[in-house]
């Protein structure tokens, strides 16, 4: 993998982090959906590169995205690194997140960076689909935390071939107070805001199996509150800090068996130093930490001819996979 080097004019960590959105405003092709059922009466929607079911498709390598906090395929990652991947010749093929897809999922449990077995019925039905089919996943921000707790739990049958871990959230408490330092507290109240709105769209559902308040939702100000008030409690932790020891990814790392990568930005602002890990990785494990980037920046090139470096060097890092 190419070394990374940040846009001329595009040093500043804030700058990396928000000026994908600003470069890329449209998604670069518009998915094939489709929704699965989970056994528990909810449903997961996959937003695939191209019709799953069509002859060009069935012999292709896939590629398998898991996206971040709040986000879908219309974030400017995850259209841009399925588009990528799927210019390269493989099958691109998104999982959203309960709730993430513009639709309120059925329940009241969400998703959290911990919360392994809606990936895990994905990548089972992945592979009913495409038993021979090399396959490798990203994962994004929260996503890349829950695919390093992923990988941990099922190291034995991760039903991938290889992994790559972007911008992950790896220590969640660091994370949490990080966001409520300086500048990072604008990602803070945008994130939150989204978080909120899609937690009061279901009050009902909380109320009845939490017994939360539509005021004391709208009372949260910071993403530790939300944590403790309505992610914790609903999917089964004492409270936030429980949450965050227990779902944390760098406390899971030695136990992956997979070949991983780790893509990380000293920069990040939304992460601290406790994300790095300070202890020998296993030999399966390629970590890359780069000066810059910022939070899943990454954007190479100058200001004027700005690039997506994830785009441009994954797909290339990942080629000699695609038919070995």
């Amino acid at each position: 993998m190419t070394h990374f080097i940040a846009a001329t004019g595009l040093t500043n960590s804030h700058l990396q982090t928000l000026a994908p959105r600003f470069i890329r405003k449209r998604a670069l092709f518009e998915p094939h959906w489709q929704t699965i059922d989970t056994p528990d009466g909810d449903f997961l929607d996959l937003a695939w590169s191209e019709d799953w079911q069509s002859d060009g498709a069935q012999n292709k390598p896939i590629f398998v995205l898991f996206h971040g906090l709040e986000g879908c395929f219309y974030s400017p990652y995850a259209n841009g690194l399925m588009h990528a991947f799927a210019e390269e010749g493989w099958l691109a093929v998104m999982m959203h997140f309960r709730g993430c897809s513009g639709k309120p999922n059925r329940l009241a449990r969400a998703y959290h960076s911990g919360e392994v077995e809606d990936a895990r019925l994905f990548l089972e039905y992945l592979h009913q689909l495409f038993p021979q089919q090399r396959k490798v996943a990203a994962g994004i921000s929260l996503g890349g935390n829950m695919l390093a707790n992923y990988l941990a739990n099922y190291a034995t049958t991760p039903l991938l071939d290889a992994a790559t871990l972007i911008s992950a959230p790896l220590d969640l408490s660091a994370c949490s107070q990080q966001m409520e330092v300086g500048f990072s507290k604008v990602y803070r109240t945008y994130l939150l805001r989204s978080m909120k709105s899609n937690a009061l769209r279901k009050h009902q559902l909380l109320k009845g199996e939490l017994g939360v308040t539509y005021q004391s939702i709208k009372r949260v100000t910071r993403m530790f509150e939300f944590d403790d008030l309505i992610t914790a409690p609903l999917h089964g932790f004492n409270d936030a800090q429980d949450y965050y020891q227990k779902c944390s990814g760098i406390h899971r790392l030695k136990d992956i068996t997979l070949p991983t990568q780790i893509i990380h930005a000293k920069d990040d602002p939304f992460m601290t130093d406790a994300v790095i890990p300070k202890f020998v990785l296993p030999e399966n494990i390629d970590y890359r930490l780069f000066d810059h980037g910022g939070h899943v920046g990454f954007v190479s090139g100058s200001a004027f001819k700005p690039r997506f470096w994830l785009e441009d060097t994954l797909p290339a890092y990942y080629r000699s996979l695609k038919t070995a």
